[in-house]
């Protein structure tokens, strides 16, 4: 139980005291928790919100195989044809008889000539031509129709298509 005098203890004694005075080096590594965190809060929000900004009244739109329009910088005006024959502009019912009128006024003020025509799939065609008209003559040269995606492609094999 004697102690050693060979120096044994000493390097201990000092790797213990050179722990303590020394400074802290600086920690080079980003902390990405916080990061991922705020992310994925932001990830959650976008998913539901991202379904409640469709803009519009609840229709059956026909199906079809066509692809998507380029977007623009502006809202994009919707004009919907519900299947009892009103007519209404984003969310506000118009008079038929109005409708070129108030196009008109609604052309003036915005840049962009693109206007989307969403009519439920059980409308005459006929009519959608007529308030297809109706857009054109209300200063809308871009009629942009508003299909379901991923509907039957047009291959003449159905008797009801020819």
């Amino acid at each position: 139980m004697g102690g050693s005098v060979s120096g044994q203890a000493q390097p201990t004694a000092r790797r213990g005291r050179s722990r303590r005075n020394r400074v802290a080096a600086p920690m080079s590594e980003i902390n990405v928790t916080p990061f991922v965190d705020v992310m994925m809060v932001l990830l959650i929000i976008f998913m539901v919100a991202a379904p409640l900004m469709t803009v519009g009244v609840p229709i059956e739109l026909p199906q079809t195989a066509a692809t998507a329009l380029p977007g623009n910088e502006e809202e994009p005006l919707t004009v919907t044809l519900l299947p009892d024959g009103q007519v209404m502009i984003q969310t506000t019912a118009v008079d038929p008889a109005a409708l070129v009128t108030r196009l008109q006024a609604i052309a003036n003020e915005r840049r962009d000539n693109q206007i989307y025509l969403r009519a439920d799939g059980g409308i005459a065609y006929a009519r959608v031509m007529q308030v297809m008209g109706a857009l054109n003559a209300g200063g809308f040269g871009k009629i942009g129709l508003v299909t379901d995606p991923g509907g039957p492609r047009f291959d003449g094999s159905d008797p009801e298509d020819r």
